[in-house]
């Protein structure tokens, strides 16, 4: 008798990513727009909403074959972990000497990293919706805003553009979080995340 493999079906992680990314990115940003200060309960907010939640929807995404999912959650999972050590080790959690070794330009590459990584991201995000087209596009303002701060660029006005890219990315995502549990749940479009821009045609 032949033993017929058992199908594994995943639920669409998309809507638990994005709400990870909208909470992280709404408690972040109330710190560079000077509404709370520090980062002491931003950090478990980093580790837990926005890294391990888009962690577990890149290798639930991987599951389900998308590529794309799998890149976008991932990535952004994995900074979050880098951004919440570098705060640890600014902190002195690691010791003073690591501590005392920052170098605020170093952090600024990998947002230039990120930057170009959200920016061929934004284009693909054109074959998705429009909702996660637009969120791309704060993020990549956010970049452009975090590069600079880093590299004392302006930093003041530079520091408020990444915190409202930051603001507005947590409200979109919030939306689209809304729309992926809604939609799928009822079977309709209750909340619009309107149509790919441009269409992808999969082999």
């Amino acid at each position: 008798m032949q033993i017929q493999p058992v199908k594994i079906t995943n639920a669409d992680p998309s809507a638990l990513g994005l709400f990870g990314l909208a909470m992280v990115t709404l408690v972040a940003s109330t710190q560079k727009l000077g509404l709370t200060s520090g980062v002491a309960f931003i950090l478990p907010w980093a580790i837990f909403l926005g890294a391990f939640a888009q962690l577990f929807a890149c290798i639930n995404d991987s599951k389900r074959n998308n590529v794309f999912g799998t890149t976008a959650f991932g990535a952004f999972a994995f900074f979050w972990f880098a951004v919440g050590a570098g705060w640890m080790i600014e902190a002195g959690v690691f010791g003073s000497t690591l501590a005392a070794a920052v170098d605020h330009k170093q952090l600024g590459v990998a947002y230039i990293g990120y930057l170009i990584f959200s920016l061929f991201m934004t284009f693909g995000a054109m074959g998705t919706n429009k909702n996660l087209f637009i969120i791309f596009i704060f993020i990549d303002f956010l970049f452009i805003g975090l590069s600079a701060y880093s590299f004392e660029i302006a930093p003041e006005t530079m520091k408020t553009v990444a915190g409202i890219s930051e603001l507005l990315i947590a409200l979109a995502s919030f939306y689209g979080c809304a729309g992926n549990v809604l939609n799928q749940h009822f079977g309709r479009s209750v909340i619009p995340l309107g149509k790919a821009i441009i269409p992808v045609t999969k082999k």
